[in-house]
């Protein structure tokens, strides 16, 4: 496959023309690209979207917002994403050193970021930001927002204390990353994978392409970095500065000033000749969801039905941003919806809600979900509470200290349930369709 975002972006405009969502006119980089995403959202439409001119740059952005287009990615059914996801990762392959790249187009080595084009998502951003910011350093990956700090400097927030924050807390000293802004888009999947301390997403990126990543080694660092990436900032993270950053719209909805004021001090930039801004919409949008949840949701999919041959399928609806997820299962005995939200709860640290329901329930619909609880679900049977639980940086709604409880809803059927639905009969249906034919 050809791991050059150019040409995936050729190759689906052509594979799929209906979409794509085309803008040639002259758009400010000062929130009307997320109005536009917002203004579609709002009539049920989630296509990629392709802007000619922003602020004199082409942006291309909400390529993870439709689940159907993260399906053609991986080469599978939606009802195959977990799987497909799961399959492709377990083939993990080293990355493949190249000598050259478009990346390497143009290495400039005096520095001046206020030239980068970057663009203000929201009016409650406290400056215009990088939200495809997919920093590599050593062997690890991971998303950090990034806004502009001086000609030289960017401030980043590393509030999800993973592993970049580890390996910058036991070095204690300046680390080397490169801050990739635009690559294939089963390149910044993989950078999503949950993986454990030292495990390099570049493996699981040739994994899901199916050949290893072509990388080329930045010049001053030797970071290994997409030889087809569309813009690269290589320099240093301080452990001891603290700068200010943020507020900036995150994934719960609110502006959040919850930050590590990190100070990223850029010495090198990277870029192709004809680069494409390659942005990710922040927010609660469906893409900034469904970026960071499909490997983790894949990951919980393949856990769940390991440990409990039950559960059928597994989703984390739109809605409760990363806070809620349905679980659906053919549960055999008295309980065992209950095991199953409190393994999921114990897994998932994002997890603050689990809704449990039979199988015959689509838990991609959320108003099915919500007539299984209304019609299912007792309070003072079905409920689950655990609390005093570490939990999301990012939760408003979490104690000062970051502590959250967690619930289960147990809105399956259970043993001795009496209900009888209401069907209509095929051949009703089907006349009905024969009349609709007319």
């Amino acid at each position: 496959m050809s791991q050059d975002f150019h040409r995936f972006l050729e190759d689906y405009r052509a594979r799929y023309p209906d979409d794509v969502f085309l803008v040639k006119e002259e758009i400010s980089p000062d929130q009307e690209v997320t109005a536009l995403v917002w203004t579609l959202a709002a009539q049920g439409r989630y296509p990629l979207l392709a802007f000619e001119r922003v602020g004199g740059t082409k942006v291309v952005t909400n390529i993870f917002a439709s689940r159907e287009r993260i399906a053609r990615l991986l080469g599978c059914d939606v009802s195959r994403i977990h799987a497909t996801y799961q399959e492709k990762a377990r083939k993990a392959v080293d990355p493949k050193v190249v000598p050259n790249g478009p990346i390497l187009d143009s290495v400039e080595e005096k520095v001046d970021l206020t030239k980068l084009p970057l663009l203000r998502h929201f009016e409650t951003d406290r400056a215009p930001y990088i939200t495809n910011g997919l920093v590599c350093a050593e062997n690890n990956l991971s998303y950090h927002r990034a806004m502009l700090h001086s000609k030289t400097e960017l401030a980043t927030s590393l509030h999800s204390r993973g592993h970049l924050w580890r390996l910058l807390q036991d070095r204690k000293q300046p680390l080397p990353v490169a801050m990739v802004v635009g690559a294939h888009p089963l390149f910044m999947l993989a950078a999503s994978a949950r993986v454990g301390f030292g495990v390099d997403e570049r493996r699981i990126a040739g994994g899901l392409m199916g050949e290893p990543l072509q990388v080329v080694k930045t010049p001053r660092h030797g970071i290994a970095v997409p030889a087809f990436a569309e813009l690269v900032l290589e320099g240093t993270l301080d452990p001891e500065a603290s700068v200010e950053e943020g507020p900036f719209g995150e994934f719960t909805g609110y502006s959040s000033n919850r930050t590590t004021n990190t100070l990223f001090r850029v010495e090198t930039i990277l870029r192709r000749r004809d680069a494409i801004l390659v942005d990710v919409v922040g927010g609660s949008s469906p893409e900034h969801l469904n970026l960071s949840r499909v490997p983790r949701e894949s990951e919980m999919a393949e856990k769940l039905m390991e440990r409990f041959p039950s559960v059928t399928r597994l989703h984390y609806p739109n809605s409760g941003v990363h806070f809620h997820a349905y679980v659906a299962l053919r549960a055999r005995r008295e309980g065992e919806a209950r095991q199953v939200m409190l393994a999921l709860l114990g897994w998932d640290p994002y997890l603050k809600t689990v809704i449990a329901v039979d199988d015959d329930i689509d838990v991609t619909d959320d108003s099915r979900v919500m007539w299984a609880l209304a019609t299912h679900f007792q309070p003072h049977r079905d409920v689950l509470v655990v609390e005093g639980l570490p939990g999301n940086a990012l939760d408003p709604s979490a104690s000062s200290a970051g502590t959250t409880s967690r619930m289960g809803l147990d809105a399956t059927r259970g043993p001795g349930f009496q209900g009888v639905l209401a069907r209509i009969s095929d051949a009703a249906m089907a006349r009905a369709a024969q009349i609709l034919k007319r």
